[in-house]
């Protein structure tokens, strides 16, 4: 017996079954208000009858749009990409989850130098925007990101420059909260393990919180630098080696970084220092890591949640042709085993 050969439904048949045009099926699942109510309960009526299903796609790009945004992770050159910090993974789900919401799909691309940068993704009609997110280290992919035509659509997390289209944790009241938690617990030598001057804008900016906070207090503020060009943790461990053997006394450490303090942590753990009794650390990120460190690490945690919206709807504001303005992502202290309760 001959297989019965499945057919496919068009907006042709949907027309012929309702008695109307083709155009007029079209207008009528757009929800186009010129069409009359009885008339669009008739194509609709048809449509499902016929078990018709819209092909989405082609209605987008007849609208001119893709329903499709784009995330680009940028990373470090030739970076293993189990080793991006994990913070950024957090911040990528959080972005697609909030593109989601919204009615888009994600497409997700991980470029870490010239011969696999591409950010043409509105010109070639593959997404209606890009959100850009990762380290300000790669300084190669945000000069080829910040030289994107004009018109483009996009905006980022980990920016270079600040008349790039980003949006921010709140660094600096972050950085002071968490300097603050320390004093109040009696810490009084504390030691940031950072930088004023990486590309990381927001190292700077914590370090600038940490400064307020230990000023205030009528202490002075001390920088133990981190090497450029080594993974995170191992720039805490070798800063946290500089500062012991450098003689300076200090009782308390704030690392710019959750990465960058647990290096730290390991270290003094090496060496036999207790913490939280001796010494206390906090770190800046809120990644899961930090939660089983021994003892876990004390944090400032940025809400992805929020951070994930407002990088969604301020690109959505640009595309729309709206005024989107620069947003920081409120932070809250967590607290661990690794300051003094």
């Amino acid at each position: 017996m001959a297989e019965k050969r499945l057919t496919r439904v068009t907006s042709f048949d949907v027309a012929e079954a309702a008695g109307v045009s083709q155009s007029t099926v079209s207008r009528a699942l757009a929800g186009d208000p010129s069409i009359s109510a009885p008339t669009r309960q008739r194509v609709m009526e048809a449509a499902r009858k016929l078990n018709y299903q819209v092909d989405e796609n082609a209605a987008r790009l007849r609208r001119g749009k893709t329903g499709t945004l784009a995330v680009v992770m940028v990373c470090r050159p030739g970076q293993d990409r189990k080793d991006l910090n994990p913070f950024y993974y957090a911040l990528l789900g959080s972005t697609c989850a909030a593109a989601a919401a919204r009615g888009f799909e994600v497409l997700v691309a991980f470029q870490d130098s010239p011969e696999n940068f591409w950010g043409h993704y509105q010109e070639r009609r593959k997404a209606d925007g890009m959100i850009v997110i990762g380290t300000s280290e790669n300084t190669a992919a945000w000069d080829y990101f910040g030289a994107l035509p004009q018109g483009s659509h996009w905006v980022c997390w980990g920016a270079t420059q600040d008349d790039f289209p980003w949006v921010r944790s709140d660094n600096h009241a972050g950085a002071t909260l968490a300097t603050r938690h320390m004093l109040v617990r009696g810490y009084r030598h504390i030691v940031c393990l950072g930088s004023e001057t990486s590309p990381q804008r927001q190292f700077k900016e914590r370090y600038d919180g940490y400064a307020t906070a230990m000023e205030s207090a009528g202490l002075e503020p001390v920088l133990q630098r981190i090497e450029r060009g080594l993974p995170r943790e191992e720039q805490g461990r070798r800063a946290a080696v500089a500062l012991i053997e450098s003689g300076r006394p200090f009782d308390a450490i704030f690392g710019v970084s959750d990465e960058i303090a647990l290096g730290a942590l390991k270290e003094l753990a090496g060496r036999g220092l207790v913490v939280p009794d001796q010494i206390g650390i906090v770190g800046f990120d809120g990644v899961r890591a930090g939660a089983w460190s021994t003892p876990p690490l004390t944090t400032v945690e940025s809400d992805f949640e929020v951070a994930g919206s407002l990088l969604v709807d301020r690109l959505l504001a640009m595309i729309s042709g709206e005024t989107a303005t620069a947003r920081r992502v409120p932070v809250r202290l967590v607290v661990r085993g690794s300051t003094r309760p």
